[in-house]
């Protein structure tokens, strides 16, 4: 089990566990306090969509997997949100939805061109096999209320891809890119998208995190702030 500050997260059945990806994302998204609906594409062990309900109270959060939802469905009962989220094990190209979402997070699988695991879950999880970037655009586009914000994180080496991808289709409002320490290229790059045709600036924001000092166990205070309302040690 892995704890944090104000829930706790049973991984022993899903196949993709507790990671800093996630984390990242679930503390860097943009929450507005007008939120009301939240999506959740790959839930897992539903991870980031509690991490949305510490965030955003006001909001009903939906999680959905391919994978069984029935671990993050357990954590979410444990916490004292349950009543606000739901967990629907579907395929977000088959995913419909009564309204639109103001704000849809994924930590998508990312894996395009490797080969792929011999473990069929970790697969699914891990590489662009059932969930391409295509599809996960189009999903977005389809499922984005015409004022809300797609939220997710990639390889900085998937970057580019992505936002081809994406043209003409989602516009790149917001960009982290993620160093483990200082002197380490970026590993990571966070990502926030709008509708090609919403109002937005005309350049995104574009700034950079670094999660540790390059001493062992040693964080900067960057990445402390960003992330001190989940982790214990913060």
């Amino acid at each position: 089990m892995f704890r944090f500050k104000q829930f706790s997260v049973r991984q022993e059945q899903c196949p993709m566990k507790v990671g800093t990806d996630g984390v990242l994302l679930g503390a860097w998204a943009e929450v507005r306090p007008t939120d009301r609906r939240i999506l959740d594409i790959g839930t897992a062990t539903g991870l980031i969509a509690l991490m949305m309900a510490q965030r955003a109270p006001e909001a009903r959060i939906t999680g959905i997997d391919l994978i069984d939802v029935a671990e993050a469905r357990a954590n979410a009962d444990a916490s004292a949100w349950g009543d606000r989220l739901h967990f629907e094990q579907c395929a977000v190209q088959e995913f419909v939805a009564d309204e639109p979402f103001d704000l849809i997070l994924s930590n998508p699988p990312f894996f395009v061109d490797s080969l792929t695991c011999p473990d069929a879950g970790r697969t699914t999880a891990r590489h662009a096999v059932t969930l391409p970037y295509d599809d996960l655009c189009a999903a977005a586009v389809r499922l984005l209320a015409p004022d809300g914000r797609f939220a997710l994180i990639l390889p900085a080496s998937e970057t580019e891809r992505w936002l081809a991808t994406c043209r003409d289709r989602l516009r790149l409002v917001r960009r982290t890119d993620v160093r483990t320490t200082p002197r380490r290229a970026p590993k990571r790059v966070l990502l926030e998208c709008v509708h090609a045709a919403a109002a937005a600036p005309d350049r995104p924001l574009c700034d950079e995190l670094v999660i540790g000092t390059g001493e062992h166990e040693c964080y900067t205070p960057a990445y402390r702030a960003l992330t001190g309302d989940f982790y214990l040690k913060f």
